[in-house]
């Protein structure tokens, strides 16, 4: 899995850097088929600004921002954001192939057989 930072009006240090691909990582295990995570800081103004870009298999995209004064609390408020996007997707995923059989309508009666 690749992971870009990218820094807008100004520099991001290693440290941060480091820092932001240490959290992203966390998200792979989450959901194990991430294929790409984009991070977009812009540091211009007094609030930071972060955008977290996740691409998936089947074209799927995750994405997430938020402004902060503090850089890492703006992180850690976008992993959490992605965090819920990550897991509602695997929930309705999920949910999607345990479905009844064909045919048949869940809590309903069986067809008689004859």
């Amino acid at each position: 899995m690749q992971i870009k930072i990218s820094a807008r009006h100004g520099h991001l240090s290693e440290e941060f850097q480091q820092h932001i691909r240490d959290k992203a990582d966390k998200l792979v295990h989450l959901f194990p088929r991430l294929m790409m995570i984009e991070v977009v800081v812009d540091v211009k103004d007094e609030q930071k600004h972060v955008e977290f870009l996740v691409s998936a298999e089947h074209k799927h995209d995750f994405v997430a921002s938020e402004r902060n004064k503090d850089l890492l609390t703006a992180v850690d408020l976008v992993l959490a954001k992605l965090e819920g996007q990550i897991r509602k997707y695997k929930e309705k995923v999920q949910n999607h192939h345990r479905g009844s059989a064909k045919g048949e309508v869940a809590g309903g009666p069986r067809p008689a057989e004859d």
